[in-house]
């Protein structure tokens, strides 16, 4: 099965780039791709505590998706299910945050796509929505 990883540094504190992913009113700020909007964020980020969220594309579609929380270790660590309900294929999400000195790499990896091309294409929206969580920690940074 193709595996995702995607790494990036954002010039922010590692507990606050973590927080953006384990914060509800954080995540409905930046979670999708770019264009798209985030509403009904729900998480409880502990062991088999659950996670959902709908994004909204730009046409208007709504697209939830779900999953259980595998492994928490604040702010080093995160690990958790991710399927879209319509489809229902669950892959694995493990996040990694490495401190830089006030800066923060966190390293973002997907197993368990059935194909490449549904690789492909959650590579495409996570470095989209990425570029958001950019933006959402400058915005949080700068406060």
């Amino acid at each position: 099965m193709p595996d995702l990883t995607i790494t990036r540094v954002f010039d922010a504190p590692r507990e606050l780039v973590y927080t953006a992913w384990t914060e509800p009113d954080h995540l409905a700020s930046w979670f999708g791709p770019q264009g798209f909007t985030c509403s009904a964020v729900t998480a409880d980020p502990r062991p088999g505590g659950r996670w959902r969220a709908c994004i909204h594309s730009p046409e208007g579609e709504d697209h939830w998706m779900h999953g259980v929380y595998r492994e928490v270790d604040a702010p080093e660590r995160l690990a958790f299910t991710f399927a879209w309900e319509a489809q229902g294929q669950e892959t694995l999400v493990t996040i990694g945050f490495a401190d830089l000195g006030g800066k923060t790499e966190m390293t973002f990896t997907q197993t368990g796509f059935p194909t490449a091309a549904e690789r492909d294409g959650h590579e495409e929206g996570w470095n989209s929505s990425f570029e958001d969580l950019t933006g959402f920690i400058r915005g949080k940074d700068a406060r």
